[in-house]
């Protein structure tokens, strides 16, 4: 038993269905269900081109819809912010969340129950921000077995078991508690849950049944690992065949350079991160199962989502320890993040593809009209999520501040079969990597580099650069990225100067 309490919460879990049997007459407003996961590249998932066992969201993409080209902010925070407000980060108020209302704090005088678990990573506490419940911790990171002082449950302290307490499971446990505690409490009103797992984040730390399943199987290495996603990527229709592969970074080692020791080695942590995926996708079928069970998940609304690509940052100290020892801090590296966002170019907080473009699945049986299994090429972000949230409860938006909107877009249209009017254009920064998107075209800069121009539709891997053959498109784009980040996410000077175009360096990375 990885978490002791669990045995409580699955008692108030199994009760009788005759306990529950009312409960599916509630609202006819969808409950709702927002799943983000930290750190999770495009290709992690089955659904999405990957070898971790994920059944659970599997199942979800499979009679519901998948998205090719739902955008994030790559990095951990401002997708947090994204989400949560349907405005820029910097628009919004950064981690204070000072210029706007969030999801919360509309949904909850509309009649909805607000719930959250997991990850916070901003300023205050959710039941400071309209949440009525919460557990999970305020910091970005944590230990998965020994948990931080930041840890909360309904704004109190809490005090992390010294034993049994895997915090991947808590979330779980208590995203399920919640949602029983709050239908048995007014079954009539719907519930919003935000459940933000911390996995897989680092460190990576995983019950040692969870890693041996994979241990030995990345043995082939991250070279042959991208190959075998892209192929199944193909397969599954998620990306243009015309779009080739991007090739290995010149900081990336060949898998073949590798002695043996460093092979298994690497075997071992790539392991590791994907037994830390799948004990999170066990979850939410532990989630998706209750539901059922007590008759609501056909109207619940299943939206999942990523904070940001697959991180390449090598932090791993203790690496004596074994990945299920609490004393152990193991990261993965450049090479398995390559990997991570197959087919694209760049990581975590970059504004390439590879940094921002995060799976996204929608599951709802009441209401999704596209056909099971469908994906939509129709572009998204984590701003549309909050329009999204207030058409489904025909909830009012309360303006903060008349000067400032929202920048996202309703998915409900997509989610009904039909074509979506575009954004107007998507914006992208974090540190010194800035990007928009415009239409087709998007121009990019890397760590301060030059901005480069790409097409989306003809070459999204982002491997032929026109800003060269194109300098209208490539300063058009720039003007709007320059007048949005002074105007509206407010970035100081400082973070706007202008890129250097003539290094070089950061070429070799991405």
């Amino acid at each position: 038993m990885i978490y002791f309490i669990r045995k409580l919460f699955l008692l108030i879990a199994l009760l009788p269905c005759s306990a529950w049997s009312d409960i599916s007459n509630a609202s006819e407003r969808p409950n709702i269900v927002l799943i983000m996961a930290d750190d999770l590249g495009f290709a992690d998932l089955g659904c999405y081109g990957g070898e971790i066992k994920t059944p659970a969201l599997d199942a979800l993409a499979e009679n519901g819809l998948r998205f090719s080209q739902f955008y994030n902010t790559a990095k951990c925070h401002s997708s947090r912010v994204d989400l949560l407000t349907g405005m820029y980060c910097g628009q919004a108020g950064s981690a204070k969340l000072s210029n706007g209302p969030t999801i919360a704090e509309v949904l909850r005088p509309a009649g909805y129950q607000t719930l959250m678990v997991g990850k916070w990573h901003l300023n205050k506490e959710p039941t400071d921000k309209g949440f009525s419940r919460y557990f999970g911790h305020l910091s970005g990171a944590t230990n998965f077995f020994t948990g931080d002082d930041s840890f909360r449950l309904d704004g109190e302290k809490f005090n992390v078991p010294k034993e049994g307490f895997y915090t991947t499971d808590a979330n779980t446990d208590y995203a399920v508690r919640f949602v029983n505690e709050s239908l048995k409490k007014d079954k009539d009103k719907p519930f919003f849950l935000y459940l933000a797992y911390n996995a897989p984040h680092y460190p990576l730390q995983a019950p040692k049944k969870e890693v041996m399943k994979y241990r030995g199987k990345y043995a082939a290495g991250w070279d042959r690992l991208r190959e075998n996603r892209y192929a199944s990527q193909l397969d599954l229709g998620l990306i243009n065949k015309d779009w080739p592969l991007s090739p290995r970074p010149q900081n990336v080692r060949p898998w073949n350079d590798l002695t043996d020791k460093e092979k298994d080695w690497e075997d071992f942590r790539m392991a590791t991160y994907a037994g830390m995926v799948d004990r999170m996708d066990q979850g939410i079928g532990k989630l998706v199962e209750r539901l059922k069970e007590i008759g609501v998940f056909d109207n619940t609304l299943f939206m999942f989502c990523s904070d940001n690509g697959a991180c390449p940052f090598e932090r791993t100290r203790g690496a004596d320890k074994m990945p299920w020892d609490p004393e152990s801090y193991w990261t993965y590296d450049t090479g398995w993040a390559h990997a991570g966002n197959t087919p694209f170019r760049w990581y975590k907080q970059n504004q390439h593809e590879g940094g921002i473009s995060s799976p996204m699945i929608v599951h709802w049986p009441k209401g999704l009209k596209t056909k099971k299994g469908a994906i939509t090429d129709q572009v998204g972000h984590l701003v549309d999520f909050m329009p999204t949230c207030l058409d489904l409860a025909g909830a009012d938006y309360p303006d903060k501040n008349p000067n400032l909107k929202l920048m996202g877009k309703s998915l409900l249209p997509i989610l009904k079969g039909e074509k979506r009017e575009g954004h107007e254009f998507l914006y992208f920064h974090f540190g010194n990597n800035r990007a928009v998107r415009k239409g087709k075209w998007k121009v990019v800069s890397a760590r301060g580099g030059p901005w480069e121009l790409y097409d989306m539709i003809a070459d999204r891997t982002e491997l032929k650069d026109l800003s060269k053959s194109k300098p209208g498109v490539r300063n058009e784009l720039i003007k709007v990225w320059h007048d949005f980040a002074e105007g509206t996410d407010q970035l100081s000077k400082k973070q706007r100067r202008p890129v250097s175009e003539t290094s070089q360096r950061w070429k070799k990375r991405g």
